[in-house]
């Protein structure tokens, strides 16, 4: 059985920083991307980060030169650390990853990230 499974949410006051990170067991083959998406209450689940298996990243504007998305090689780890952290960025956080594709795709559950003062 696959599972992605995140950690690293919580809760952290405006300008903060938290590092998420998220690991794939049970799957044989390295994932072509991973990511990382998020969803805020009455709001449409939005990709914040993503990086390919070779190394390429892609953020929207709203996050750009605040988040980092990083992976560990060939291996199903991914990491996204946030810095400058605001309000308008809490919600809960997925992790995401797809072969080739998107013939196959996971989910994790999701960690919440909490930014408020």
């Amino acid at each position: 059985q696959v599972r992605l499974v995140e950690s690293g949410g919580g809760l952290v006051q405006p300008g903060g920083s938290l590092r998420l990170s998220c690991a794939a067991s049970g799957i044989s083959f390295s994932f072509t991307v991973m990511g990382w998406y998020r969803q805020a209450p009455g709001k449409a689940r939005e990709l914040v980060a993503s990086i390919t298996l070779g190394g390429i990243t892609d953020y929207p504007d709203s996050v750009k030169g605040r988040f980092t998305i990083s992976r560990d090689g060939a291996k199903n780890t991914v990491y996204l650390q946030m810095t400058s952290l605001n309000p308008e960025d809490t919600a809960v956080y997925y992790c995401n990853g797809y072969s080739r594709l998107r013939t196959y795709e996971y989910w994790g559950q999701g960690t919440q990230v909490t930014v408020s003062s």
